[in-house]
């Protein structure tokens, strides 16, 4: 005679949701935007449909839109004119960037959604890298000066949230010092801790026009063989005072989401990346999947690795599918 059955807590939908142990909300979600100078700009990126670069006025509308969906936290990317760029960066804190007076803008409309920035050279920088090149090496040290200057003029415009992508050593510990020197005291860190040198940026890249000009990012982006290297900037990051630790991408390192969760007490973060993305709308495209179905068990797959925070595409697809 069979004495436990598994089955009874699954014979209804009441029962099932009464010992659900995983659930994605709104509260959980970060929708990542395109930014670009202008106005009445509504591109969509190709290899990213149903993802736009929106001009201010029409970015306004759209946050409106995702706040009324419940969703409060977004991340800010700046799609930049060639002609602005160049090799260390300086529009990344010019005064007159296109981004920063945005970001002042936002805050001002929306003063209870919390911002997070980008901290890296490659969308200012005329070589397409996360640093500063120089002889074909992507110096480190210097960088850091250039992303302290780019976080000051960002918690200066309003940023809640810093988020350095670099994969800089140090930076950390050295955008903590000068932001606190300068008094912001109150904005965040989100380090892109463990930031795989993943063929799944594609898209992005594109929305920014951000690829490396020569040669790759593998000097300062992870290796996808490693996990423990991902423990060791994590521990790194938590010393030097991260508030946030994230993983980049998210589905494709679910295992490296749980190491982090299991090892240290900071709130981990997950970036599901635009290649990630991307592949589940071409599929639905052809027929061979559903978004509808995919999207929420993809989200909950990320969310139950461990982490607390999910920057996502399909966010505010996910929150229309909820209201219906």
């Amino acid at each position: 005679m069979i004495q436990n059955r598994p089955r009874r807590n699954r014979v209804s939908a009441t029962i099932r949701g009464l010992i659900r142990e995983n659930e994605v909300g709104a509260s959980d979600l970060v929708y990542p935007v395109f930014l670009i100078d202008g106005s009445n700009i509504k591109s969509e990126i190709a290899s990213l449909p149903g993802n736009y670069r929106w001009s201010l006025d029409l970015l306004l509308i759209e946050l409106k839109e995702c706040i009324e969906l419940g969703i409060n936290t977004f991340i800010l990317f700046p799609v930049v004119e060639e002609s602005l760029k160049n090799s260390t960066a300086d529009y990344g804190f010019d005064p007159n960037n296109f981004y920063l007076k945005a970001i002042t803008k936002i805050k001002s409309e929306y003063p209870d959604i919390c911002l997070i920035s980008d901290v890296a050279m490659d969308p200012y920088s005329s070589d397409g890298h996360d640093g500063l090149v120089e002889n074909g090496e992507i110096v480190n040290d210097k960088t850091l000066l250039i992303l302290g200057k780019m976080a000051i003029a960002q918690a200066k415009a309003g940023i809640d949230i810093i988020g350095p992508s670099d994969m800089m050593d140090g930076r950390v510990g050295y955008l903590r010092e000068v932001l606190d020197e300068a008094g912001y005291y109150n904005t965040g860190i989100m380090s892109y801790t463990a930031k795989y040198a993943s063929a799944f940026y594609g898209p992005f890249r594109d929305a920014l026009d951000s690829a490396p000009k020569s040669g790759d990012k593998k000097t300062y982006q992870m290796d996808p063989a490693n996990v423990n290297e991902a423990l060791i900037e994590a521990e790194l990051d938590d010393y030097e005072g991260a508030d946030f630790l994230m993983v980049k991408p998210a589905v494709h390192y679910l295992d490296i989401i749980l190491n982090l969760k299991q090892n240290f007490h900071k709130p981990i973060a997950a970036y599901h990346v635009s290649g990630e993305c991307a592949m589940l709308i071409a599929a639905d495209q052809k027929g061979w999947l559903k978004l509808e179905t995919t999207v929420p068990e993809t989200l909950l797959s990320i969310k139950r690795a461990g982490a607390s925070v999910i920057i996502t595409y399909f966010a505010k697809y996910f929150m229309e599918l909820r209201k219906r």
